[in-house]
């Protein structure tokens, strides 16, 4: 379980085709904390740190690189990193799992001010549990909807999580990871099988 709220930002040095597996390798800030089986959110996809040494290691399943964005990261690209949520820890974002339901891509990310408006547009089962000012889950930041679509969801972005995160960096059609609400997905859930 994770928050959403990014801890750090790592960078790829390698992705490695396995068959039709991958392994990952990133930097990470926090390595030295971790131990081998831990979980750490990746652009907001919970992964199982396999190896730890120059770099820490994750094996992406074919059903990872099939429903996320992670095949596409290339070596210098940034991530958002999140370790798990230990109990006691103060929940600032919302309940994410890591469980990455889709991809949608930026259709716009531009200086409003001092913030920065950013679009993504989203599949039809994701907009189905979204709703205005409820959350989404975008690579594992926890963000507000401020306008919905029916077929993207505009959020504004604060200075802070905009260089905290690899938002920085990012650019117009880049696919990201989508996880909706967790309570959305058990509601609706409930509510078809009546």
């Amino acid at each position: 379980m994770f928050t959403g709220l990014v801890e750090a930002t790592g960078r790829v040095i390698a992705l490695s085709q396995k068959g039709p597996q991958a392994r990952l390798e990133l930097e990470i800030p926090f390595a030295s904390e971790l131990a081998l089986g831990d979980s750490v959110a990746v652009n907001g996809c919970c992964l199982t740190v396999a190896e730890l040494g120059d770099a820490t290691s994750f094996d992406l399943l074919a059903q990872t690189l099939k429903v996320t964005s992670l095949g596409q990261l290339a070596a210098g690209k940034i991530v958002n990193l999140e370790r798990a949520l230990a109990v006691g820890d103060r929940l600032g974002g919302h309940f994410v799992q890591g469980h990455i339901d889709d991809t949608g891509s930026i259709l716009d990310l531009s200086p409003s001010g001092q913030d920065y408006r950013l679009e993504v547009s989203l599949p039809q089962e994701i907009s189905a549990l979204c709703l205005d000012k409820g959350s989404l889950c975008v690579d594992g930041i926890s963000l507000t909807i401020a306008e919905l679509t029916e077929e993207s969801a505009v959020f504004w972005i604060t200075p802070h999580t905009f260089k905290a995160t690899h938002l920085e960096g990012s650019a117009i059609g880049q696919i990201v990871n989508l996880e909706a609400d967790l309570l959305a997905k058990y509601v609706k859930k409930l509510t078809s099988a009546r």
